[in-house]
């Protein structure tokens, strides 16, 4: 009788324990610690020579002959994900995204100390970009191969493994990888507008050289860098990356041009045709039709309203999938997370993320809300649906894991990344969860615990709105880009 009475007793206190453990795991999260990670994660992918302010200081110089042989200088740039390839279709989507949130959110950025830092990792990027980019008609998309890098576990600083560079030109086209690349350039030239004029004007000239010869030579890239076909496979083709340049050099340059190319190849190349379930390094067309919605909102369409009416159409079917009032929903897991593969699931759910809280803010300073088939969402819903990704993220969920390294109490430990084995890769986004949101901390297992650049790009904008809020600042107005 004792014992059952002391069993009685128990059972409250245990359950009073799970509620405050609980109740502690979902206390709330610090947004400005969870940024500057997410940046500082940049810095221990990086190739080629290290700054001396280098943060990640069990990074070392590496790379360094990369190009020789093909006699160019393709020192620099980012390792894609936990090898130690450069992939440039891959590199060039997390400048464009890194650019896009600083562009949305700078001001929030400022206010917490870490613009600068965002700053300097997209021109890691765009520096090795203008290197890549020795001519009008050339653009190197590779350096390294996939198959003999992937049979050693050697940190960038040790590796021997072949450092061939493969080019796209006019005979071996790739538009995908061209549109890509000048999408980034010009995203990044409004980045650096103000801080440096000289750079952002030579960025962009890159940028429109890019989208002349990605719209002049057509041809899927992995068609002609083939040995990029295991690993980043066009599989959507270059018809999005067109539209994705051309918006990016409209915002970037006001050039009537891109609007008019945007509005007479909607239709032909998929624009407002496409209602997309993802939002991707391969796949851009939710991204231009956000893009092209804000455009309209803002009033900047022109004599193309009816055109880029049926972009926005396309965003909000999108953004209506998300929170599952569209007529086709996003799958998610039990727990509540956007599921789009079993291999790196969260650059789905980041990408995603980003896009309905740009999304939000834009609604929000349009006085609109989104109209869905099961229903109208305000914006604020809109941004909820961010927020509980983005925290699911940050350790909310029934593991009480965070997919962050380094953030929260419990992360994986055993990443499958070469350079930081056996250190702390710091801010680095893991695959993540499978659909049913379990999780296998192991090495080799790196469909959930390799990171990568494409992963956390997206999430520099949405980490710095969770943390700065929106403080009455109007998206739309025209020439508000990076405005602090």
């Amino acid at each position: 009788m004792e014992k059952s009475a002391r069993r009685i007793s128990a059972a409250p206190l245990l359950l009073l324990f799970l509620l405050c453990s609980l109740h502690s795991a979902f206390a709330g999260h610090d947004y400005g610690q969870a940024l500057s990670k997410s940046i500082l994660f940049f810095e221990a992918q990086r190739s080629g020579f290290l700054p001396h302010n280098q943060r990640v200081t069990w990074r070392s110089n590496s790379g360094l002959n990369d190009g020789k042989a093909s006699g160019v200088d393709l020192v620099g740039g980012y390792y894609d994900a936990g090898d130690n390839v450069k992939f440039g279709l891959p590199m060039a989507f997390t400048v464009t995204m890194m650019s896009w949130s600083i562009i949305e959110y700078g001001k929030q950025m400022a206010a917490s100390g870490e613009l600068h830092n965002a700053m300097e990792a997209i021109k890691w990027g765009t520096d090795y970009f203008i290197k890549a980019h020795p001519e009008p008609n050339v653009l190197y998309g590779e350096v390294g191969d996939g198959n003999t890098d992937h049979y050693c576990w050697q940190r960038p600083e040790d590796m021997t493994t072949d450092r061939r560079a493969y080019r796209i030109d006019p005979s071996n086209p790739g538009s995908d990888l061209a549109g890509e690349t000048a999408a980034a350039m010009a995203a990044a030239s409004i980045v650096f507008r103000h801080s440096n004029p000289a750079y952002s004007r030579e960025l962009l000239n890159h940028a429109y050289q890019l989208f002349d010869f990605a719209d002049k030579y057509r041809g899927k890239y992995d068609s002609s860098i083939t040995v990029a076909q295991k690993y980043y496979r066009s599989v959507s083709g270059y018809n999005d990356e067109l539209l994705w340049a051309a918006a990016w050099l409209y915002q970037a340059s006001n050039n009537q041009y891109y609007l008019n190319y945007l509005a007479a190849n909607g239709d032909a190349l998929g624009g407002t045709g496409w209602g997309m379930t993802e939002f991707g390094w391969d796949v851009k067309y939710a991204g231009v039709q956000t893009l092209v919605a804000k455009f309209l909102m803002q009033g900047r369409a022109g004599p193309h309203a009816t055109v880029f009416q049926r972009y926005q159409q396309k965003a909000e079917y999108f953004m209506c999938g998300c929170v599952g009032k569209g007529s086709r929903n996003i799958q998610k897991t039990p727990g509540g997370l956007i599921f789009r593969q079993r291999w790196n699931n969260l650059q789905f759910v980041t990408s995603a993320s980003f896009l309905a809280t740009v999304y939000s803010d834009y609604l929000s300073s349009a006085r609109k809300s989104l109209q869905c088939s099961a229903g109208n969402v305000s914006p604020s819903e809109l941004f909820s649906f961010a927020k509980s990704q983005v925290d699911y993220i940050l350790g909310d969920n029934l593991r009480a894991t965070s997919y962050m390294v380094g953030y929260g109490n419990n992360y994986p430990q055993q990443v499958h990344h070469r350079s930081s084995d056996p250190n702390l890769l710091t801010g680095a986004i893991v695959g993540g969860p499978d659909a049913y949101d379990n999780f296998a901390d192991h090495r080799d297992n790196y469909e959930q615990t390799e990171p990568a650049t494409y992963n956390n790009a997206p999430l520099l904008g949405i980490l710095a709105r969770l943390g700065g809020g929106h403080g009455g600042y109007n998206q739309l107005l025209p020439g508000n880009d990076m405005k602090k």
